[in-house]
């Protein structure tokens, strides 16, 4: 008896499981070059980098080896950051194959994913430092002033309210978060960061419920974090929460340039309790509350990009 066989098309997860061994050896990679010499990185561990190489995230000029320049960073903990950001989606992604449920959000993730995610923000409070403060009018000078003000939204474990509490010495840097959980990791964080911490106040808080009223010099809000209704509800009270001159700066996602990209960012986003705006979106929300001069900053190559605006 013949046995009749009929040929198999090529199975398109090989290539996926693929790409997903080479994004942890990228992360492993990142994580050893924010404290070894990202040459010694490569050099020690011949088979992972052979797989970057293969993967186009490292390249060879001569008889030299390097990450992709998307991946090179100036300082070690920008490199951490960026390794602690892809090891927090990672995980993400293998709760999701294991089937554990996303609709809580946040509060369905263990300390660790918290961590992870936590400490990736503090590569954006630097960025926020060193490039967005500098480049919007009169910011600098508010934030130089004593009692200067900063409102962290979704403060996390507090990375981010610590590298701007760093940044600028004058100021009072307040964080919220509706998770006691996390704010119970962020007081641990903070009680071994050094002086720049008794600068910061953590409050348990819902953002839609900020009452606040001229308060803050500058307001960080991480947009891609909040359900839609209440990031809706937030606006507002959060524009009436800035100073006259003051500014709001949203982190955003970019618009995906491809259709996986994009299904998986939408994906996310509602598996995390977040929402889909983008920085066109938010752009015009800014200016339908009537706050004026929005300028935009990219940070990585299909990174966040940074939405700013001042209220009048």
């Amino acid at each position: 008896m013949s046995v009749r066989t009929s040929p198999s098309a090529p199975d398109p997860s090989a290539t996926l499981e693929a790409a997903t061994w080479a994004l942890a050896a990228l992360i492993a990679t990142l994580d050893e070059a924010a404290t070894k010499p990202l040459a010694e990185v490569l050099a020690a561990d011949p088979q992972r980098t052979a797989v970057l190489e293969a993967a186009g995230l490292a390249q060879r000029d001569g008889d030299t080896l390097t990450l992709h320049p998307a991946y090179q960073y100036a300082d070690g903990p920008s490199y951490r950051s960026s390794a602690q950001a892809r090891l927090s989606s990672l995980r993400q992604a293998v709760a999701a194959a294991a089937g554990e449920s996303g609709t809580a959000g946040w509060a369905d993730h263990d300390d660790e994913v918290l961590r992870n995610q936590g400490r990736a923000s503090a590569g954006t409070g630097r960025a926020l430092a060193t490039k967005v403060v500098p480049a919007l009018p009169g910011l600098a000078a508010r934030l130089a002033e004593p009692g200067s003000r900063i409102l962290d939204v979704g403060t996390g474990i507090a990375a981010l309210a610590l590298a701007l509490a760093e940044a600028f010495p004058e100021a009072e840097v307040v964080g919220i978060d509706i998770m006691e959980r996390v704010l119970r990791l962020a007081r641990e964080e903070l009680a071994t960061a050094g002086p720049a911490a008794d600068r910061i106040t953590l409050r348990h808080m819902d953002v839609a419920a900020v009452s606040d009223q001229a308060v803050y010099d500058l307001i960080w809000l991480p947009a891609p974090f909040l359900p839609e209704p209440i990031l809706t509800q937030a606006l507002p009270r959060l524009i009436e929460a800035l100073k006259p001159g003051a500014w709001l700066v949203v982190g955003t996602n970019p618009a995906p340039a491809d259709g996986l990209r994009r299904a998986v960012a939408g994906w996310q986003s509602v598996r995390n309790g977040g929402n889909t705006y983008d920085a066109d979106r938010t752009t015009e929300a800014l200016t339908t509350y009537g706050l004026k001069d929005q300028q935009r900053f990219p940070t990585v190559p299909g990174g966040p990009v940074l939405v700013a605006a001042q209220r009048p």
